[in-house]
């Protein structure tokens, strides 16, 4: 039976909503609030809607929310005991919630469900709840990164071979513009505004001379003033790839993280570089801070590899 409940009912549904707590509890950064939410749980019952589910006069589920707007309400709350699921208890709990919210003029019923609760969303999706807006979050120490992100990204692609027209030619027709060539011993340099403002660009162009050249080519860059990325191909083929900070885009598998740390034997065996000189650099770390400054990172890697930053 579902009933509007009273003053004599707030006991019962404070014991079910510290179940749903324990349930489903709150996230990690946020503030205790029980005791809060259990005395509120009154005063719904005077200007709210509050809902109770009985089964053999004993209460198993509770429905609550309020009005929040002349066609909006909000079911603040909904928990059925684990032994009464499966029953439609639920299901009768939100209709009857939703016959109350019409008669009292209302239109639409929202409600907040917490990202990780895969079970309540495809409930409530069934039901015929859809997303209308998303509440995000993130740590302090992520956004503190934000001072470096407003730095400048600018990098170059090298090229092992000494066929400056070839590359010229095959950059240009990539670009459909003409880069800045360059050589120098025995890599040729390759530099343009258009890889500059796009760094998947500019690991694209190397690639790409990769497989038209045949041979080793290698882009090093800085991304955002706060990290370092280099990609190295042999004949068209990524066989290397590194970023200074591997999550400073976002959050990574642990085994797509450490796929972006720095193989010093395959740098070495395609570039002549110092295995261990390049271990010693091409190092990782959680945040930018952990590592030298992104142009002297950028600088140290040029000079162990052979390359002209």
């Amino acid at each position: 039976m579902i009933r509007a409940a009273t003053s004599e009912d707030v006991a019962a549904l404070q014991d079910l909503w510290r179940e749903f707590a324990q349930e489903v509890p709150d996230l990690a950064h946020r503030d205790d609030d029980l005791d809060e939410e259990l005395q509120e749980i009154a005063g719904l019952i005077e200007d709210g809607i509050v809902l109770v589910a009985e089964e053999d006069g004993a209460a198993v589920g509770l429905a609550l929310g309020r009005p929040t707007g002349t066609k909006v309400a909000e079911l603040r709350d909904l928990y059925v005991r684990p032994d009464a699921r499966r029953s439609g208890v639920a299901a009768a709990l939100v209709r009857e919630f939703a016959d109350r919210v019409r008669a009292g003029g209302g239109e639409v019923v929202e409600l907040e469900v917490l990202a990780s609760n895969e079970v309540a969303r495809a409930v409530y999706e069934r039901w015929g709840f859809r997303p209308v807006e998303l509440r995000l979050a993130a740590s302090v120490e992520r956004l503190e990164r934000l001072a470096a992100v407003e730095g400048p990204t600018f990098g170059a692609v090298h090229v092992q071979t000494d066929d400056v027209e070839k590359v010229r030619r095959d950059a240009a027709k990539f670009l459909r513009a003409e880069p800045d060539v360059e050589i120098r011993d025995s890599w040729v340099r390759v530099r343009s505004d258009a890889t500059d403002a796009d760094p998947a660009r500019l690991k694209a162009l190397a690639k790409e001379l990769s497989y038209t050249t045949g041979g080793v080519v290698l882009s090093l860059a800085v991304e955002r003033g706060a990290v370092v990325r280099y990609d190295l191909f042999d004949r068209g083929a990524d066989v290397d790839e590194y970023l200074s900070v591997p999550e400073f885009y976002g959050p990574l598998p642990p085994g797509d993280a450490y796929a972006l740390g720095a193989n010093p034997t395959v740098v070495a065996r395609l570039t002549g570089a110092d295995a261990r000189q390049v271990r010693e650099v091409a190092r990782t770390a959680a945040s930018p801070a952990e590592l030298p400054p992104a142009q002297e990172l950028y600088e140290q890697l040029a000079a162990v590899l052979g390359l002209r930053p």
